[in-house]
């Protein structure tokens, strides 16, 4: 059952052939599976698996295998043209297997490969057709037309790339691609829905979104920026606590850290510090983390070249970022040069987070969070640590399930509905309204949009969680709002849309940016019909009267500092949800 190329039939040959032999494997008392060697025949336009009586048998060539229920041992066909995806898989022991699903989202059997040959079918299929590998799964192949042009980038291309060597062309065709990604076949992205349209939802609806109609916000309040926090030691007592975390976090959301204090105090906003921890017992966490961090650093660094070569997860990963840090942030001085020890930092950091967190492992865009890290702390142990509390709060933007990006997305598209009803329509109209063309700003929360000193400035005001978890989404929404006129009045299409979106990297002023922002948050605050579940998407929403006592019902830390904004209010509303009670006006102690 060995693979072997096709001999004889030259570049033009026809077909590739597989093997097929009878082998009943029972997998336990009470239920029988057939396993037997496929012979797959591949033509110009069709994917088949002759029965167990084929005459095809004959010609033995490669191998692999099917696990079908008892009696079923019929042939399957799928012309190439339905083919929707294809998933490599692997099992803990080492052997391949590959599951095709065609359009309509049916899977067929899954095939088990014995001895290798995946690679060998890809590129057999891709004389035919066009496997592109998914940017949010490196096992999913998405297959096209060969003219169809819908995909000429990967996914690092898109993402790791030095952002001014992007390409419209490419950034245009991997976003597309993100929709196949995101949505299975011939199934819409449910979560919003145009105003006033009622339709019942249906068993395929995304679980948890409800109907978005459209509510008056009224006036969005002005908001300034303030000072940025410069005296750090007047939060400080005699021992070395911080006296009030809260009013420090207010501080940095409003106006940000001046440079010469953002390695300190980012190491409590990451939670690398206590925020009740005196001076004493901060001395005593770095001796314990830094002897932490090189255990964890010689497990990878005592790993020789042999036991490696039999370690394909740790290759890979070694491979993932040795590639990316010779590409992250080079134009900075910190890592520029191809001697930079700051590149050394970078790498090392890297391989002992894999230690750290070796399910996850890295994945690539991990890197572009690293580096701001690195360059404010000048120091691995703290930018390590550091990393490890960032990743708390992104970590699911890297998982393999992808999920994490999804919600975020559908979550943008309930606030966008809410916020500007117009502008989803458009959007809807121009098969835009998946918001795919954020996907990038949302996973590396906007670290190729602006330039490097403003994302210095943007995560310390994120990490404050201030004025709600998902301010980041907020972001996204001011700055789609900000280029509606542009949008809308330009009469854009799909692909002028991706153009304009992606023009706009490093040339958004971040003030603006996160003024409109916050504005956005006062202004949906204030709105007491405001849908419950975008109430939730901002941390507004409160439990109706009967769980009152509940935890969820306390007031929200942001209270104080958002409460002379609220007052300028919008106008009231009535409520729309008889079962959900409005967040009222904060108010100051």
């Amino acid at each position: 059952m060995e693979w072997s190329p096709v001999q004889g039939e030259g570049k033009n040959a026809p077909a590739v052939f597989y093997t097929k032999k009878v082998r009943p494997t029972v997998t336990s008392p009470t239920k029988s599976l057939c396993c037997f060697n496929v012979h797959l025949f591949i033509s110009q336009n069709r994917v088949s698996c002759p029965g167990v009586h084929s005459e095809r048998l004959k010609i033995t060539l490669m191998s692999c295998s099917v696990l079908l229920p008892p009696g079923q041992w019929g042939s399957f066909s799928l012309p190439l043209s339905e083919l929707y995806s294809l998933r490599r898989a692997r099992f803990s022991l080492g052997r391949n297997f590959m599951v095709l699903t065609s359009r309509g989202g049916h899977p067929l059997p899954p095939l088990h490969f014995h001895r290798g040959g995946t690679r060998e079918l890809l590129r057999a299929m891709q004389r035919y057709i066009r496997l592109a590998p998914s940017p949010v799964d490196g096992r999913l192949f998405l297959a096209y037309p060969h003219d169809s042009g819908a995909l000429s980038q990967s996914f690092d291309e898109l993402f790791i790339q030095d952002p001014y060597a992007t390409t419209f062309g490419g950034f245009s065709k991997v976003t597309n691609f993100f929709r196949g990604a995101l949505r299975p076949p011939e199934s819409p992205l449910h979560g919003c829905t145009p105003a006033g349209n009622h339709a019942p939802h249906t068993a395929d609806d995304e679980p948890g979104f409800e109907l978005i109609t459209c509510v008056q916000l009224g006036p969005r309040p002005t908001v300034t920026r303030g000072q940025p926090l410069d005296n750090w030691e007047q939060f400080l007592d005699s021992e070395g606590r911080v006296t009030d975390p809260q009013i420090v976090k207010e501080l940095v959301f409003r106006g940000g850290i001046i440079p010469p204090l953002r390695k300190e105090v980012w190491k409590f906003l990451l939670g690398f510090f206590p925020w009740n921890s005196t001076a004493k017992e901060r001395e005593d966490i770095i001796r314990v983390k830094t002897d932490e961090y090189f255990r964890m650093k010689v497990q990878w660094k005592s790993v020789s070249e042999e036991q490696e070569m039999r370690n394909s997860l740790l290759r890979g990963y070694r491979s993932l970022i040795e590639r990316d840090v010779n590409r992250t942030d080079r134009q900075n001085p910190f890592f520029s040069g191809n001697e930079n020890p700051g590149l050394t930092l970078l790498h090392d950091v890297l391989m002992t987070y894999c230690m750290y967190n070796f399910d996850l492992g890295y994945v690539q865009g991990m890197s572009d969070l690293l580096a701001p890290l690195l360059f404010v702390t000048q120091n691995e142990v703290e930018s390590f640590w550091c990393l490890t509390g960032f990743m708390e709060l992104v970590h699911q933007n890297f998982e393999e399930s992808q999920e994490a990006m999804k919600q975020q997305l559908l979550q943008l598209s309930l606030l966008l509905r809410a916020l500007d009803p117009e502008l989803c329509d458009y959007l809807d109209s121009q098969d835009s309204g998946s918001l795919c063309f954020c996907f990038r700003w949302l996973l590396i929360w906007y670290k190729r949009e602006f330039p490097f000193d403003d994302i210095l400035s943007l995560w310390e005001v994120l990490w404050t969680r201030i004025p709600c978890a998902n301010f980041h989404l907020l972001l996204a929404c001011a700055i789609l709002v900000s280029q509606r006129g542009e949008l809308i009045g330009s009469n854009h299409d799909f692909n002028s849309i991706l153009k304009h979106i992606n023009e706009l990297n490093m040339k958004l002023d971040l003030e603006s940016v996160m003024c409109e922002a916050e504005g956005i948050y006062l202004q949906m605050a204030q709105c007491k019909e405001l849908p419950v579940r975008v109430q939730e998407v901002l941390g507004l929403y409160v439990p109706s009267s009967s769980d009152e006592e509940s935890p969820q019902s306390e007031p929200k830390e942001t209270d104080g500092l958002l409460s002379q904004s609220l007052a300028r209010g919008a106008t009231a509303c009535q409520p729309s949800n008889p079962h959900a009670t409005p967040r009222p006006p904060p108010t100051y102690p």
